[in-house]
C-alpha cells in the first residue's frame, strides 16, 4: 500500500519538504501591475537582450536559476534536479535554458499548471528521499505565446472580451528536505477535465471545471473545508473563470466565497492594464507564487494555502480542428513554517 497515500488522488507527507528559497523575473507589462514590489528582477525588453522572444523566454529561465542559486547561496551546479516547463512546442524555453549545464532534468507541460505540476513533482522527489535539491522552474512570454498559439504581433488581431493576457515571466522554487520557509504538506494530482468548451479565446471557462474537481478532490481525499485555508489559489482562470469556479463551486455545496483568489487577477490591475480577463500563461502562477504568494507565507501575512494550477491542453492543431478544449488542475497545499 502506498505509504502516503490519501484517497484516489491525494497524498500527505509525513515529514513535509521545505521551500528554501525561490525567484521571479518578470517583463514590462508586469513591473506596472499590483504586484511590481515582489519581483525579484523585472526587464523593459521584451526581448530580454536576445534576438527573438522565443529565446528571450529561455533567457528568462537562466535568470530565474541564477537568482534562485544566489539567493539560496549556492552554484547552479548544486541542484539535483530540475522539474521545468513552459508553453513553447517541445517546451522549448525549459530544454535549452539547461543545455549543457549537466543539471537532471524534467520537461513538464502541464499548460498553466505547469508551476503547480512542477512542485508536485519537486515535492515528491525530495519527499520520497531521491533528491536534496530539487527545483521547480516555469515560464512565458507574451509575444512567443501569442505567435503560436494565436496570431503574431503585427497582425494586430483583436481580442475578444474574454481573452486572457499571456504574463511574461519566470519562477523557480527550491524543495529541500527541510530548512527554513514554507511547507509543502499536501498534493493532489489533478484528472483531465473536458466539457466541451470550444473557444481558444476563453481559457477561464475550459479551465475552471477542472479546478473544481481538484478542489472538490483534496476535501474528500484530505478531510479538507474552504476554511481550513487563508486562501485558495487558482491559476490562472482569469476573472471569468474565477466566477464561474464560485458559482459552480457553490451550486455543488462548496463554498469559496472570501478564500478564493486567481493569479490571473492578482497580477495585473484589471481597471488599468488592458488586460481583460486578467493574466494567463505558465509565468503568471509562476511570478505570482515565487513573488507574493511565499513572500506572505515567510512573512506570517498567510498561514495555509492551496495553490491549484490550472491549464487548458490545446494546441494550435487542435484548436484549428475545432476540438474541444480538455483542462487539468494539480493543488499543492503549502504552510507557514
Amino acid at each position: 500500500m502506498a505509504k502516503y497515500k490519501c484517497g484516489r488522488q491525494s497524498f500527505r507527507f509525513e515529514n513535509p519538504p521545505a521551500i528554501t528559497t525561490w525567484a521571479s523575473i518578470a517583463g514590462k507589462k508586469e513591473s506596472e501591475g499590483p504586484l511590481a514590489s515582489y519581483f525579484d528582477n523585472t526587464e523593459t525588453d521584451s526581448y530580454f537582450g536576445e534576438k527573438t522572444w522565443e529565446q528571450a523566454e529561455k533567457r528568462m529561465q537562466q535568470l530565474a536559476l541564477k537568482t534562485l542559486a544566489a539567493k539560496a547561496n549556492m552554484q547552479e551546479t548544486d541542484f539535483d534536479l530540475v522539474c521545468s516547463g513552459d508553453l513553447l512546442n517541445q517546451c522549448i524555453g525549459s530544454s535549452f535554458s539547461l543545455r549543457n549545464m549537466g543539471l537532471p532534468h524534467l520537461g513538464l507541460y502541464g499548460a498553466c499548471s505547469t508551476m503547480a505540476e512542477s512542485l508536485l513533482i519537486s515535492s515528491l522527489a525530495v519527499g520520497g528521499g531521491f533528491f536534496e535539491n530539487a527545483v521547480a522552474m516555469t515560464s512565458s512570454h507574451f509575444a512567443s505565446s501569442e505567435r503560436q498559439y494565436r496570431f503574431p504581433l503585427g497582425y494586430g488581431g483583436q481580442r475578444t472580451p474574454t481573452a486572457q493576457w499571456t504574463v511574461t515571466g519566470a519562477g523557480a522554487a527550491l524543495v529541500r528536505p527541510k530548512g527554513n520557509g514554507p511547507k509543502i504538506t499536501a498534493c493532489t494530482v489533478g484528472a483531465v477535465t473536458d466539457l466541451g468548451i470550444t473557444d481558444a479565446n476563453n481559457m477561464g471557462a475550459a479551465m475552471a471545471p477542472a479546478a473544481l474537481a481538484t478542489i472538490k478532490a483534496h476535501f474528500t481525499d484530505l478531510n479538507k473545508k474552504p476554511d481550513d485555508f487563508d486562501l485558495i489559489v487558482t491559476g490562472d482562470l482569469g476573472q471569468l473563470g474565477k466566477d464561474i469556479l464560485l458559482t459552480v463551486g457553490q451550486r455543488e455545496g462548496i463554498q469559496l466565497g472570501g478564500k478564493l483568489a486567481d493569479c490571473g487577477t492578482l497580477i495585473f490591475d484589471l481597471l488599468k492594464q488592458d488586460v481583460h480577463c486578467g493574466g494567463s500563461g505558465c509565468g503568471c502562477s509562476a511570478v505570482t507564487l515565487c513573488g507574493y504568494l511565499l513572500d506572505k507565507l515567510n512573512k506570517g501575512k498567510l498561514n495555509r494555502i492551496l495553490f491549484c494550477g490550472t491549464g487548458a491542453l490545446l494546441s494550435p492543431t487542435s484548436t484549428q480542428q475545432g476540438l474541444p478544449i480538455s483542462g487539468v488542475c494539480h493543488a499543492v497545499s503549502i504552510e507557514r513554517s
